[in-house]
């Protein structure tokens, strides 16, 4: 099911209720490299591309002593990519006309 506030998440799917993010292939890297230094939560705020997570993963090792992440690249960067990757919209739905002010 699409979410335009979130993930697409499929029928299933299940959220870490510690973390909040989505336990999929790649989640425990994502865990505990991203996790060691910040909250979980700016994982979940953020919907980027695989070259624009690629950015910031360099941006963090140049700048924020980030460690060389591996063989795990790869896997953390599908696991962003595909669950926090670009909204289709940014936008919420528009009202139901019931719900619209009235003249």
């Amino acid at each position: 099911m699409a979410n335009d506030n979130g993930p697409t998440v499929n029928p299933g799917t299940q959220i870490d209720q510690q973390s909040g993010l989505i336990k999929a292939d790649g989640f425990s890297l994502v865990l505990a490299h991203c996790s060691a230094c910040h909250s979980p939560s700016l994982i979940t705020q953020n919907a980027m591309s695989r070259e624009r997570w690629l950015q910031i993963i360099r941006w963090m090792q140049n700048t924020q002593k980030l460690w060389p992440l591996g063989d795990a690249e790869p896997v953390i960067l599908d696991y962003l990519s595909t669950w926090y990757g670009p909204k289709t919209s940014a936008r919420r739905p528009p009202l139901a006309p019931y719900l619209m002010p009235r003249d």
